[in-house]
């Protein structure tokens, strides 16, 4: 995944993402929302990863378009994770950051890549 930016900041902040999942489920002894957030903070470098993969312009736009929603659905638990005092202002700045940085990478690879298509793949 060395040849990928994308791909090494996703796979990145998903360890990250389950390192808090295990922080979450040891420490705070919460289950529920750990589960989540893994699932959503994991699933955005694999989708990443099959879109670089893929065999299709259009099957690279969908894939990342899809880590892109990850990303939202990531920030959304971290934020509601924070709100119920699962975590501090620090561990969720620091996370959502990394978060909001991925977003925009993808966000632009999706808009970039929405644009280079030709006209009728646009829709």
């Amino acid at each position: 995944m060395s040849e990928s930016i994308v791909a090494n900041k996703s796979r990145q902040f998903a360890v990250r993402i389950i390192r808090l999942g295990q922080y979450l489920q040891t420490e705070k002894k919460e289950f529920i929302l750990s589960n989540q957030i893994i699932r959503s903070g994991t699933s955005i470098g694999a989708n990443i990863v099959e879109a670089l993969k893929a065999i299709s312009q259009k099957e690279f736009l969908q894939k990342m378009y899809i880590a892109f929603k990850e990303c939202n659905e990531t920030m959304y638990w971290l934020d509601l994770l924070y709100a119920a005092d699962y975590l501090s202002e620090q561990q969720f700045q620091s996370l959502n950051n990394d978060c909001a940085e991925l977003q925009k990478i993808l966000s632009s690879i999706t808009k970039t890549t929405k644009n280079n298509q030709p006209s009728k793949e646009k829709r």
